[in-house]
């Protein structure tokens, strides 16, 4: 297929504008806008636009218009949202983008999509995602390929690939997102976004297994500012305060204090990521360093076979899914389905049963680890990504398992530590690569110091002239 070299804009002269959630939030409360409208015009912007993006799971706008009319209470005043297709929406079927499943139509709310929505967000139905949300791009055999806005013939990412989509694009400001190992910072990243991986518990997330090494899955929004992640972990914890971990609190353009900031540029192994992306990181160092923070380039800190073993475990979520998805999801698995990436790591598992049990242990031990690096620095700082946004087919369906494998490895170096660790990461829109793609940057810091990360992510904001779709 010849390269598509343009990209795709919803944005327009409407209420929206090219206004953030918060800003559009603020519109309805003064009357300036009304919330009929808004819905309308978001609904106008995502049919606009998706015919080309694929981003859509499932439409649900007329219940969102009905919604529209009534009261909304909330932080959000019913600014238009979009959930993933890996949670529960009532009235809607949950595929988790896998042709396995009949995509049974939910009769509740998952824990985080009812968190969210009682932000006062109002959600148009749900967006795709890989199969089980298990790679880093967003290609599946039930829904096809969900393509880029800045440029189609590339991914938004995965596996919050669908929502990236419809912010970047413009049809909402916010949509939900969640983080395995990485799903909501890599779409951010690949779509010029911001997405903040929290402190485990900020929200009540899915559970692990409690043999599990740690619940790594997080939920969360992919957003167009620094102020509207904010806001919206500010609304959450306003609801259901984390005992145990110090509040985010509201959001405030207050000056960051001096920091220790640790630059890594290579991988557990010892091997750099990708040039540009290298490039861009130093780029990032170097305006923290002129607002006064001490940066240090540091080698890899974490144990060498951290990746194989978190993969491993991730092999193991695969196993799981196979054995206890229909149960669990209260719809029948239909095996013979299942797509040639999720089969590969079923046997991976079991090829490697032997392995898990050291797995674990040496990932149960490497939050303290993790922990222990801080001791000494306030923040990681790290390109996002170890490689440039891929183009479709880099982790499509139709590749073999292996390919997969070895890609993902090299994909995805710096996210997976605050899985496993709990501690919160964001992402930052930073530069363009060569092929005018978005270099995502991300700032990472110990357990509970979500605060501190979005501190020195609104001094970046502020500091920024990153490049943007987000023009009429």
């Amino acid at each position: 297929m010849a390269e598509v070299d343009r990209s795709i804009s919803a944005f327009r002269n409407d209420s929206l504008g090219t206004d953030d959630a918060v800003g559009i939030s603020r519109k309805i409360e003064i009357g300036e806008v009304d919330l009929p409208t808004v819905t309308r015009d978001a609904i106008k912007r995502a049919k606009s636009v998706n015919s080309q993006l694929n981003a859509i799971a499932f439409e649900d706008f007329n219940n969102a218009l009905i919604r529209s009319s009534l009261p909304v209470p909330g932080q959000f005043q019913g600014v238009p949202t979009f959930i993933k297709d890996t949670d529960e929406v009532n009235g809607i079927p949950l595929y988790l983008g896998s042709r396995a499943l009949p995509g049974k139509k939910s009769t509740r709310f998952s824990k985080a999509a009812k968190q969210l929505l009682d932000t006062g967000l109002n959600h148009l139905g749900t967006t795709t995602t890989p199969e089980f949300g298990m790679t880093g791009t967003t290609e599946s055999l039930k829904f096809g390929a969900t393509r880029n806005p800045w440029n189609l013939s590339y991914s938004p990412g995965g596996s919050s690939g669908g929502s990236a989509a419809m912010v970047a694009s413009g049809a909402v400001p916010i949509a939900h997102a969640n983080d395995g190992a990485g799903s909501i910072r890599i779409p951010a990243s690949c779509c010029g976004l911001i997405g903040l991986k929290a402190s485990r518990d900020r929200i009540k997330d899915k559970e692990m297994p409690s043999y599990f090494p740690a619940n790594i899955l997080n939920d969360g929004v992919v957003t167009r500012s620094v102020r509207d992640v904010w806001t919206f972990h500010a609304a959450i914890e306003q609801e259901a305060p984390t005992p145990g971990l110090p509040p985010i609190g509201a959001f405030s353009a207050s000056k960051c204090r001096k920091l220790s900031i640790a630059v890594l540029i290579e991988t557990c192994k010892g091997q750099k990521c990708d040039d540009e992306l290298v490039g861009a990181a130093m780029d990032i160092a170097r305006q923290c360093e002129s607002f006064g923070h001490h940066i240090k380039l540091v080698p890899n800190p974490f144990y060498a076979k951290f990746d194989e073993d978190f993969w491993l475990s991730w092999a193991h979520i695969a196993f799981l899914i196979r054995y206890t998805a229909s149960k669990e999801l209260n719809q029948e698995l239909d095996h013979s389905e299942l797509e040639p990436w999720t089969k590969f790591l079923i046997k991976h598992h079991w090829k490697n049963i032997h392995k898990v049990p050291s797995a674990f242990w040496r990932l149960r031990r490497f939050s303290a680890a993790y922990e222990k690096f801080f001791e000494d620095h306030d923040i990681l700082l790290t390109p996002t990504l170890g490689t440039p946004v891929p183009k479709l087919g880099f982790f499509g369906p139709e590749i073999d398992g292996q390919t997969h494998w070895e890609r993902i490895f090299e994909f995805l170096p710096f996210t997976k530590y605050q899985n496993i660790s709990g501690a919160p990461a964001i992402t930052l829109p930073c530069a363009t690569d060569s092929n005018g793609l978005p270099i995502g940057m991300q700032l990472a810091s110990r357990l509970g110091a979500d605060r501190l990360v979005l501190e020195l992510s609104l001094q970046l904001e502020a500091n920024s002239d990153w490049c943007t779709l987000y023009k009429i």
